[in-house]
């Protein structure tokens, strides 16, 4: 058998938890019913679980942005079905079907976001996170200009721009470790009305 190791594929927390680790973990069991295997994996390495998750909270969370959580989570599964990571487009997308209220959208802007129902503010967000996520050395004085051009304020780029890099990251992590959704994720969201 080959041999790999303990943290590749786990869906088990690590045992003796440090106090506020066990309390986000408990936290976060209790509000979705189920413990997202993000952090199951994390929790085993404590000095990342802190820094990644209050990275993630302080770009995803805040409510002193100019993009919505809606539009946030919409850049993390476009950006991440750019980067082929599982993971993050179903558990993002079943967070982007729950703060867009739409039961659909996410599947649109996982496959092809030119084409999926989206205003043109949105298209922009995601043509730059793109850029960034993928090609981050070709973003030029232009690249902003379009952002610019719709009202984006330094911060909101840079927000995008931050979530893009974040999630690359991100994606990264869950590829090589073989993190994979949830299975109660792939429904969350769906049972909304069509609009």
């Amino acid at each position: 058998m080959t041999k790999v190791p303990f943290w590749f594929n786990t869906t088990e927390q690590a045992p003796n938890l440090d106090a506020d680790i066990a309390e986000r973990i408990e936290a976060v069991r209790e509000r979705s019913g189920f413990l997202p295997n993000v952090f199951a994996t994390l929790s085993y390495f404590p000095a990342e679980f802190r820094a990644f998750f209050a990275y993630h909270d302080a770009l995803m969370e805040g409510d002193d942005s100019g993009l919505t959580k809606a539009e946030r989570e919409m850049i993390v599964v476009s950006t991440s079905a750019a980067n082929e990571c599982t993971y993050c487009v179903v558990a993002h997308g079943a967070i982007y079907r729950i703060r867009s209220k739409h039961p659909y959208r996410s599947d649109q802007v996982a496959i092809d976001f030119e084409r999926a129902e989206l205003s043109e503010r949105e298209k922009a967000i995601l043509r730059f996170a793109h850029t960034v996520s993928l090609h981050p050395q070709t973003v030029t004085e232009e690249s902003f200009t379009p952002l610019y051009d719709l009202g984006f304020s330094d911060e909101d780029i840079w927000q995008i721009g931050a979530i893009a890099s974040f999630f690359a990251l991100s994606n990264r992590l869950a590829g090589f470790a073989r993190i994979m959704p949830n299975q109660e994720f792939y429904l969350m969201g769906r049972d909304r009305p069509l609009p």
